[in-house]
């Protein structure tokens, strides 16, 4: 009789408290908001890769592009916060907010961790008369707005307001040097080596092939220390005195309200991911910057870059909510 008791007794606590399998239970969907093929994509499909051996499950990369990374961000912020579908957000999301593009902000998504920083570079022509960036900022100073300009990006891109808040640190009306939109850093470049403009901010692997071709120079880096395979290069700090970091970036995020337990999970996953050799190998090779911070360190660098752009958008005129 005792033992029957004990048996009914299991029974029942086994249909009370079911055993639940132990996340995540089937694959995943990393949503990127930009086209197969580019940046954003190579670096999404390496963190796929590894993320599917740390989780034991596939990792589906789609691509949802459009309206500028609008469409892919939506859908990160629309996702049913339960951690299977996730997505790698870039810079442009702190800023739609700002310029009326969408309505959300980044506090309508879950940080999992920054994995990629590309700084700005401040490129100018091989034969500019500025030899060095203090001779250039000191110029455009003096000079009425719109005397000098710019390409390689739309106005109010992530590389334009990097540049915008360098102007800024020194003093100078970030409306200065006017924007001719290009699609991408390469018509950018022709522009700057036919004298069409005579500045593109852009990452250093993308001016790679202007340097060697003896067309561009670079006269610094908006990063904390010098770029490894650009030696030469100095940083901003080097240059004129003054911390700055300016540039875009990648980090991995899910739908705000994500369950704690899946959040350290996929924080777990990512930064094993994040700090491999392979991953790490990957970015060198390819030029990426590597850049990590975790979790709620994630969540911080996303208030200040949102702060942050609001206001230099503001300042260029770009900013359209208060």
């Amino acid at each position: 009789m005792k033992i029957r008791t004990m048996l009914l007794a299991a029974t029942v606590a086994a249909i009370a408290f079911p055993a639940f399998a132990a996340w995540p239970e089937r694959p995943l969907t990393l949503v990127v908001p930009w086209a197969a093929g580019g940046g954003t994509d190579a670096v999404a499909r390496i963190l796929a890769a590894g993320l599917e051996k740390e989780l034991g499950k596939p990792v589906n990369v789609v691509n949802r592009t459009g309206g500028g990374g609008v469409v892919g961000h939506t859908e990160m912020v629309n996702a049913k916060p339960d951690g299977y579908t996730i997505g790698l957000a870039t810079a442009e999301v702190t800023t739609y907010y700002w310029s009326n593009t969408a309505p959300f902000t980044y506090e309508k998504l879950t940080p999992l961790a920054l994995v990629n920083f590309d700084s700005a570079a401040f490129n100018v022509a091989a034969n500019s008369p500025w030899g060095d960036l203090r001779a250039a900022l000191d110029d455009i100073k003096k000079q009425p707005v719109g005397h000098y300009k710019l390409s390689g990006m739309a106005a109010g891109a992530a590389y334009h307001l990097a540049f915008a808040g360098l102007l800024q640190l020194e003093g100078i009306n970030p409306k200065s040097v006017a924007v001719v939109p290009s699609q991408g850093a390469a018509p950018g470049f022709q522009e700057l080596a036919s004298g069409g403009v005579q500045i593109v901010p852009s990452s250093l692997p993308e001016g790679k092939p202007m340097f060697d071709a003896g067309r561009v120079k670079a006269l610094a880096v908006m990063s904390k220390e010098v770029i490894s395979a650009f030696p030469k290069v100095p940083t901003v700090k080097q240059a004129i005195g003054k911390d700055y970091e300016g540039g875009t970036w990648r980090g991995l995020a899910a739908p705000a309200g994500l369950p704690a337990d899946v959040t350290a999970r996929l924080v777990e996953a990512t930064d094993k991911v994040a700090n491999s050799d392979a991953y790490k190998n990957f970015l060198a090779e390819r030029g990426f910057g590597y850049a990590f911070a975790k979790g709620p360190a994630f969540g911080t660098f996303l208030a200040t870059q949102h702060k942050n752009n609001g206001e230099i958008m503001g300042a260029l005129g770009l900013r359209l909510r208060q």
